[in-house]
């Protein structure tokens, strides 16, 4: 039988394993664990990677100088927190204040341009960063509680092009991943390559192998059989995948627990500019059309109907809120994970209960500093054979969106628009936008999402709707 034809939504009082695919109801812990683990170790270094890139280059305002690795490493267990708080947030609401569904948050990606531009200026710094991002958080979450009275622009089509173009926008990372890493000096070598093939094989063979609900941990079985892959070759000295040193260092710097601190009782006091805000407020907009998109996009994949009013405005409450939250503990902001979209409407794993438990894995993470240094020294080429999959699966459901749209000129013209201008902008030889100001490249430029969602939205809102004909009518 479809799983597709069982109530996905009704309220289950008893424990039991079904109700893995079931919104709501309790699933034993030894299913619940391995389940929200997956959706950890699907985002984990996804979500931390942001974090050292910005933190890596800010500077403390006025003094010019870099943060320490001690600081930063304490930033990455806040990121971990912020996350793990996000998603609770998410499936259990707080007044109106959550969705109720299956989405996991995590350090967001989109607005790496704009606080790269804040943090390392010496007049603002690491601090103004964190200011903005707080002033940021609050904008959006009253955003998405008023999302009733902007919904109305964000039609079908608008969803559908946002939906594909995250899908579009992930490939890269995922093929990045699998070549060993954005950047690093042996992007592409064999054994980045064959660890990422080897993890995708296994993930492909599990899925088809498994029996009943064992064949949806099938991610989890790629990790730790591309893992072990990993820590071979480099116990054997044949490649270096694995580095531990990072949590040695880990212990010696922060000890074996430490509890997550508030940037307020650190030397780091939040610093609240104007002109830093208004360079993120639009980059929160973006990160609100992405979150709309991925909240649909689990909507049609996972239960298989439309988005609700409260469901919108909670998800992107939360987006908003709790990346507030996340800039009061001296991190980034937050925004629904789209690898974690890819991966419930894979497996239709989409009870609440098991990815609150990834949620608790992620604070406790947070509180044991060696084991987010753990989970950190996953190799990128193990991830990458786990999420090439992933990925390509948000944009087939974004397609799946497309086709529910009359499919006529406007249609044609939006979609054509959308695609061709606000991906093109992002593979063009140079900086498209060199004539205006520089917070519009740094929002275009690399994000496709960005682009599309624009252009779609205002050709959606000008082009006229083709009227239908009376006569049709009685047809």
């Amino acid at each position: 039988m479809r799983r597709g034809k069982m109530n996905k939504e009704e309220k289950v009082t008893t424990v039991s394993d079904e109700n893995i695919y079931k919104l709501n109801g309790r699933v034993p812990l030894k299913k619940a664990i391995p389940f929200g683990l997956q959706h950890v170790l699907a985002m984990f270094v996804a979500n931390l990677a942001p974090v050292i890139i910005v933190c890596g280059a800010a500077v403390v305002r006025g003094s010019g100088e870099h943060l320490t690795s001690a600081e930063i490493t304490s930033i990455l267990q806040c990121a971990m927190f912020a996350a793990g708080i996000g998603t609770c947030m998410q499936l259990y609401p707080i007044w109106k204040i959550g969705s109720k569904l299956p989405i996991v948050m995590g350090v967001s990606f989109t607005f790496l341009g704009s606080l790269l531009v804040i943090s390392t200026n010496p007049s603002l710094g690491y601090e103004g960063m964190i200011g903005a991002v707080i002033l940021g958080g609050i904008f959006e979450g009253l955003v998405g509680l008023s999302a009733k009275y902007w919904k109305r622009f964000l039609t079908p089509v608008v969803s559908a092009c946002v939906v594909i173009a995250i899908g579009l926008s992930l490939l890269s990372v995922g093929m990045d991943s699998w070549g060993g890493g954005s950047g690093v000096e042996d992007f592409g070598a064999w054994y980045h390559l064959l660890v990422g093939t080897f993890t995708l094989i296994v993930c492909l063979i599990s899925h088809y192998r498994l029996k009943g609900i064992y064949k949806n941990l099938n991610i989890l079985v790629g990790l730790i059989f591309g893992y072990l892959l990993s820590v071979i070759l480099t116990v054997t000295g044949i490649a270096p995948m694995v580095d531990f040193s990072n949590i040695a260092e880990t212990i010696h710097q922060i000890g074996y627990f430490s509890i997550p601190k508030l940037v307020f009782f650190t030397e780091h006091m939040p610093v609240f500019d104007l002109g830093a805000f208004f360079t993120i407020a639009i980059v929160f907009l973006v990160s609100a059309a992405e979150t709309t998109g991925a909240t649909t996009a689990v909507c049609k994949g996972a239960l298989n109907r439309d988005i609700k009013m409260e469901e919108l405005q909670g998800s992107l409450a939360v987006d908003g809120f709790s990346s507030a939250i996340s800039g009061c503990f001296g991190c980034l902001p937050l925004t629904s994970f789209s690898q974690n979209v890819g991966l419930v409407t894979m497996t239709q794993v989409i009870n609440r209960f098991t990815i609150f438990m990834g949620a608790l894995i992620l604070i406790l993470a947070s509180l044991f500093p060696p084991l987010g240094a753990f989970f950190q020294s996953l190799p990128q080429s193990v991830l990458g054979g786990c999420t090439v999959m992933m990925f390509g699966s948000i944009m087939y459901e974004g397609i799946k969106m497309l086709k529910d749209n009359t499919f006529d000129e406007r249609t044609m013209i939006i979609v054509s628009l959308a695609f061709c201008i606000g991906v093109g902008v992002t593979q063009t030889s140079g900086n498209f936008f060199t004539c205006f100001p520089s917070v519009v490249g740094e929002i275009f430029n690399g994000n496709a999402v960005a682009g599309v969602f624009v252009v779609s939205l205002l050709l959606s809102l000008v082009l006229p709707e083709k009227k239908k004909k009376k006569g049709n009518e009685n047809m």
